[in-house]
């Protein structure tokens, strides 16, 4: 098991007046705090994220974490207090998602693009982080929330609460098969249904059984049927699926230009596989 769940950001409340996406340039940025932070803690973080002085902030509240993650993980493991953070920067229109963590120990970079991706959100470089180390589950709702004001637009709450359980579950799933498998399985099932809807179990779990053996993997049937269970909700939402081409589409580029770099090269191969799949994929989806 990974370290225990501490307090983690989940969704905001205004703190100050927050212009709309459409009067923000690239490069503002958003602030998000924990409510229980410590003045010299809010200064570091707003320091570590290299924050201007006229920041717009939001904070969150415990509560609010219990209220978006109460469904998927245990009570006990939310905590009493709100501390983490993150920083929502405006990219370039068609730049796509980027994701970076600081004591973040059990949720990876990709599980939250591809989470971010499903709730609706495009254009953004996010850092998340925290005073002390965590394992990040419930950044999620708090980013969308986040988003959500700057880009005055409101996603739905079953999409929200889709993307907060996707996460969770791939984290999940990440403890038994691996956190880049995980991440890979979600991702290359999403992309079969967005191509054809399966209209029963049996058509889902052949999607799934089919997804696990491309990555090698071996899933028992408890993890099947919770992903059957899971991905049964995410295809009859309201979900844009050619935003999420599109936005998986723009990390083509990232992908291509890490897969180069020397550390991309000491990949393991089967990781290095699954992202040129997923490159192929793209260029695929709703063809």
């Amino acid at each position: 098991m990974k370290k225990v769940l501490i307090m983690l950001i989940t969704t905001f409340m205004l703190a100050v007046p927050i212009r709309g996406w459409a009067d923000m340039a690239e490069g503002d940025m958003i602030v998000t705090l924990g409510e229980n932070l410590t003045a010299e803690q809010k200064t570091k973080l707003l320091s570590e994220m290299g924050a201007p002085e006229d920041v717009q902030i939001v904070t969150v509240s415990n509560q609010e974490e219990h209220q978006y993650l109460g469904k998927y993980v245990a009570k006990s493991l939310i905590g009493t207090r709100a501390i983490s953070s993150s920083a929502i920067t405006m990219a370039p229109k068609g730049s796509g998602i980027t994701v970076k963590t600081k004591n973040i120990n059990w949720v990876t970079d990709e599980m939250y693009v591809n989470a971010l991706i499903t709730a609706g959100v495009k254009d953004a470089d996010i850092y998340i982080t925290a005073p002390v180390t965590v394992s990040g589950t419930a950044a999620l709702t708090g980013l969308i929330k986040a988003y959500e004001i700057s880009a005055d637009k409101t996603i739905p709450e079953e999409v929200k609460q889709a993307a907060n359980q996707e996460m969770v579950e791939t984290a999940k799933l990440g403890d038994s098969i691996g956190d880049k498998n995980a991440a890979a399985l979600i991702a290359k099932v999403k992309e079969e249904i967005a191509k054809n809807k399966p209209k029963n179990d049996e058509e889902l779990r052949n999607i799934i059984d089919q997804a696990a053996k491309d990555l090698n993997v071996k899933l028992s049937d408890k993890e099947m049927q919770r992903l059957i269970d899971f991905f049964n909700k995410l295809k009859d939402l309201n979900i844009d699926w050619k935003q999420v081409s599109d936005q998986l589409n723009k990390a083509k580029d990232r992908i291509s230009k890490f897969l180069q770099s020397e550390e991309g090269q000491g990949f393991f191969e089967k990781i290095k596989q699954f992202f040129i799949w997923l490159i192929d994929a793209i260029k695929s989806l709703f063809s």
